[in-house]
């Protein structure tokens, strides 16, 4: 089945596999555009849309409401059928063996898109749907599931996935529903440097705090340049081309975060343009006691460096503070604080 051709209208089921936070936002955003749309998920999100149907609003003013009728959600795979393109929104541990469990009915010549964070996703299902046109992707903007159905995205960014072709009809659809949508040839270079981005999601789960808020402390974006020092190392010595993501140069990122409160509220406006409410996906897992991303993000950091013969402490003690908050631990640490464990890991691992 070839799912896009260009110019064609939206015809084609689009499938939304792990209806989370991020399935459930873009869904009703291809809702509102104009598409059909599929969605395979948890009881527990089936259950809560059965009740309030699905809410989709962004920091920009996007309100949108599909009532519980209007929707179609299945907790079965086998209610997947007749789907022409895959938008895989799992967590990224879950990628080879989602891609087992839906493989059956996923057509040849089938659209399957990973929009989920870390690297290296889309190798991992195109190995288990060697029949389907797998691309990368990626959504460069946060998603609250604020309960009752609701699903707020309270960050900018945009939908970014691999150059493709066949990718019109979403791109539109998307369009009309006014979610910014791009499409780039190199996606390991615009995953990496949105990888850089998140690796504030761990600071912002254990600081406890909303992101806005968090981010206007200066000890918070230290911690953050901190992580994204040992990760530009990393990246550049595997060569690996770094993306401008926002408004300054990824490489000066640092610098920038590490500036005082009141040149960083002048120099980085946009980065401050965030709802007051919005949070880390990282805080919204460990708050309902579920798995955290963070070896695919942190984690992947660590690994990255290894292969290049770098260090990354900082990111190794991140990984074991959120290891620990999945644990149970605490998840209400000061900036100072946060600064201070770092700032140690990197004196312990100079030794």
């Amino acid at each position: 089945m070839v799912f896009f051709q260009e110019g064609d209208v939206v015809a084609t089921t689009i499938g939304i596999v792990g209806a989370g936070s991020i399935g459930c936002f873009v869904g009703g955003a291809l809702m509102l555009g104009g598409a059909p749309v599929r969605f395979f998920g948890r009881p527990r999100i089936a259950a809560e849309l059965q009740e309030y149907g699905l809410q989709i609003s962004d920091f920009r003013g996007l309100y949108h409401e599909v009532a519980p009728d209007s929707l179609s959600f299945h907790t079965d795979v086998a209610q997947m059928k007749d789907v022409g393109c895959w938008l895989i929104t799992v967590k990224s541990a879950a990628s080879e063996s989602v891609a087992a469990e839906i493989a059956p009915f996923v057509e040849k010549d089938a659209l399957v898109i990973s929009l989920q964070n870390g690297v290296g996703n889309g190798a991992r299902i195109q190995a288990q749907l060697p029949q389907a046109t797998v691309l990368e992707g990626m959504v460069a903007f946060n998603v609250l599931h604020r309960g009752h159905g609701s699903f707020h995205a309270g960050t900018d960014g945009a939908i970014v996935v691999q150059q493709h072709p066949a990718l019109a009809k979403l791109a539109a659809a998307l369009g009309s529903a006014g979610v910014p949508f791009e499409r780039h040839r190199d996606m390991r270079s615009v995953q990496w440097s949105k990888l850089l981005l998140n690796l504030n999601n761990p600071l912002n789960a254990l600081s406890g705090l909303p992101l806005k808020e968090e981010l206007s402390q200066r000890a918070y974006r230290q911690c953050l340049a901190l992580l994204q020092r040992e990760a530009i190392r990393a990246i550049k010595a595997a060569g690996i081309p770094l993306q401008k993501l926002t408004a300054a140069p990824t490489s000066m990122l640092p610098l920038l975060l590490s500036s005082p409160d009141y040149l960083f509220r002048r120099l980085a406006q946009s980065m401050l343009a965030i709802d007051p409410l919005a949070r880390s996906s990282m805080w919204e897992d460990l708050e309902r006691g579920r798995l955290t991303e963070v070896d695919w993000i942190n984690g992947e950091v660590v690994r990255l460096a290894r292969s290049q013969n770098l260090p990354a402490p900082a990111n190794e003690r991140m990984l074991s503070l959120i290891k620990a908050a999945e644990r149970g631990g605490r998840r209400d640490y000061g900036g100072d604080e946060l600064l201070s464990l770092l700032t140690a890991a990197v004196t312990e691992g100079g030794r």
